[in-house]
C-alpha cells in the first residue's frame, strides 16, 4: 500500500478510536484545520520573549528545543493552542501561552512560519544510525508495526506536498533539533501528549518505537540540510 494512504488510514482510525474518550478531557480536534493568517510583524513583536529558548528567528540553537522557524503556521498555531490547555508535561511554555489571545497565536505562527531554516551546527550520527533512521522514516518496520514517517510528514521531511487542509496541522521535520526530536517521540509513547486529535495519532505510532529506533529516526532527520517548506 502506498505509504501516505497506509498512514493517512491509520491516522483517521486512530483518531476516530479516541476521541470519544478525549473528549470529556478537553481535547483539540484537528481533522480540520482553518488556514492562519497572521501579522508577521506584530508576531515579530510578540516573539522577543521567544528568543531565549527558540533562538534568533526560530532557529534554537539548543537542541532540547524545537526549531520553529519555516514551520507551517498551522501547526504552530495549533501547538500554542495545545500548550494553553495546560495539560501537556510542565514547562516555561505552559505560562508564556496561558495570555496569549487568537490573534496573538495567529501572528506568532504567521512570523516564525515567514522565517528561513537554518542548519545544524552539530556533528552527525555515525552512518549506520542514520542508514537506520532514514530507513524507518521512509519505509516503517513492517514486521514491527512500524509505519513510515514520511506518509505524514513528506518524502523530503518537509510536511504534506499538497499542504492542504488538516495536512497543514503536520509539521515539517527536516533539519529538526534531534534531542527535541527523541523527546517529543518519548512524551508520544509514554501518553503524556493527548491534547489533540493528531497527538492521539502519533501516541499510537509512537509505541511501536523503541529506544534505537527513535534515536536513530532523529538523528538522520537532525542531519538534513534545510530545504524549502
Amino acid at each position: 500500500m502506498n505509504p501516505r494512504i497506509a498512514c493517512m488510514a491509520a491516522a483517521f482510525f486512530l483518531a476516530s478510536v479516541a476521541v470519544p474518550t478525549a473528549h470529556a478531557a478537553g481535547w483539540i480536534d484537528q481533522r480540520s484545520v482553518i488556514a492562519v493568517h497572521g501579522d508577521a510583524t506584530a508576531g515579530a513583536a510578540k516573539a522577543t520573549t521567544c528568543v531565549a529558548c527558540h533562538g534568533p528567528n526560530g532557529n534554537a540553537i539548543i537542541p532540547a528545543f524545537p526549531k520553529l522557524a519555516g514551520q507551517r503556521a498551522e501547526y504552530l498555531a495549533g501547538e500554542l493552542h495545545k500548550a494553553k490547555l495546560g495539560s501537556r508535561p510542565d514547562s516555561p511554555m505552559t505560562a508564556l501561552a496561558a495570555p496569549l489571545t487568537d490573534e496573538d497565536i495567529a501572528n506568532l505562527a504567521t512570523y516564525f512560519a515567514s522565517q528561513a531554516r537554518t542548519p545544524s551546527t552539530l556533528p552527525p550520527a555515525d552512518s549506520a544510525v542514520l542508514s537506520r533512521g532514514e530507513s524507518l522514516y521512509l519505509h516503517g518496520d513492517p514486521a514491527r508495526g512500524v509505519p513510515p514517517c514520511q506518509g505524514c510528514h513528506g518524502s523530503d521531511a518537509n510536511g504534506p506536498a499538497d499542504g492542504a487542509g488538516h495536512l497543514r496541522a503536520w509539521p515539517a521535520l527536516r533539519g529538526q533539533n534531534g534531542d527535541y526530536v527523541v523527546q517529543r517521540l518519548k512524551n508520544y509513547r509514554d501518553g503524556k501528549l493527548m491534547d489533540s486529535s493528531n497527538d492521539f495519532v502519533m501516541h499510537g505510532v509512537a509505541q511501536s518505537l523503541d529506544d534505537g529506533s527513535i534515536q536513530a529516526i532523529a538523528s538522520w532527520l537532525a542531519s538534513l540540510p534545510p530545504g524549502a517548506p
